[in-house]
């Protein structure tokens, strides 16, 4: 028997102590509520059939596969078949439709635009961002300004086959290294930078060197006015829109070295129905034509 008629109570609250002090301050005897200590319990109780029904136990050669089986490759495989079977039904409209008859059906191009958003988000948005707004090499796609051109059937053709991307179909043709190659020399390559720097900045300084330099070496992809040419990949340089960048030293560079960015071929990655949702969401970000 529990001699109690010795414990020490607390005058401040008392209750009596365990008898535990420390530093001047006694412990009280408070245990804790029953219903805590129940629901502890019920834990532990859940823990343990907890290690028995799920992978749980690690061993030497792996770990326990579980009572039921469950591992969370097969969830997530059971969770996008039943994404797939629920999509099913309008894939298959995509599927059987042409990309104008897609963006002419409401519904249909509603659908396309937010599962062109999601195939985005996995597979283009690394390079072109989440939105769409590009970064340095990539292109905005969300400014109406298009290498290859911005109609529905243009995308899904750079979508399909890249750029440079080793298809028989994709786009090829790269900016020249024209200091590299020795095309053009220093000095010319600083007079026609200055020059399409003014094409998008306008100036006052004398830059008719440049623009002549422009006519003779430029003018055959970038057309006449600066204004690009789609066929050839090569961008629009009146405007501030610019891949690689717009001040007199990146186009300095430019010039010197050559461009030619790579587009892989989705076509040999992705379903139909994925590439013709990639190419109505991605016309829908920048107006196309």
């Amino acid at each position: 028997m529990v001699d109690n008629t010795h414990q020490d109570i607390d005058a401040a609250t008392g209750t009596a102590t365990t008898g535990h002090e420390w530093d001047g301050i006694k412990e009280l005897n408070t245990p804790l509520p029953k219903w805590w200590l129940y629901i502890l319990y019920a834990t532990m109780v859940w823990a343990v059939g907890y290690w028995f029904l799920y992978p749980a136990i690690p061993l030497p050669g792996g770990h326990t596969a579980g009572l039921l089986g469950w591992t969370s490759r097969g969830a997530v495989t059971a969770d996008l078949q039943d994404l797939q079977a629920q999509r099913a039904a309008m894939v298959g409209q995509l599927n059987k439709s042409t990309l104008q008859q897609i963006a002419a059906d409401p519904k249909l191009a509603e659908f396309a635009r937010a599962y062109g958003r999601s195939s985005f988000g996995v597979n283009c948005a690394p390079c072109h961002g989440s939105n769409g707004q590009g970064s340095v090499g990539y292109p905005n796609l969300t400014a109406d300004r298009w290498l290859w051109g911005g109609k529905l059937d243009q995308i899904s053709q750079t979508i399909t086959h890249g750029a440079r991307s080793g298809d028989a179909d994709g786009h090829e043709g790269n900016m020249p290294a024209f200091g590299k190659d020795g095309i053009l020399t220093k000095d010319q390559i600083g007079q026609v930078a200055a020059y399409v720097v003014s094409l998008s900045t306008p100036t006052t300084a004398d830059v008719s060197a440049g623009k002549k330099v422009f006519a003779e070496n430029c003018a055959p992809c970038h057309g006449d006015n600066a204004k690009g040419n789609s066929d050839v990949g090569a961008p629009n340089l009146t405007t501030k829109i610019w891949l690689y960048g717009g001040d007199k030293a990146t186009i300095q560079e430019t010039l010197t070295n050559g461009r030619g960015g790579h587009m892989p071929a989705w076509g040999s990655k992705l379903d139909p129905a994925t590439i013709k949702a990639l190419t109505v969401y991605v016309h829908s970000l920048g107006g196309g034509q």
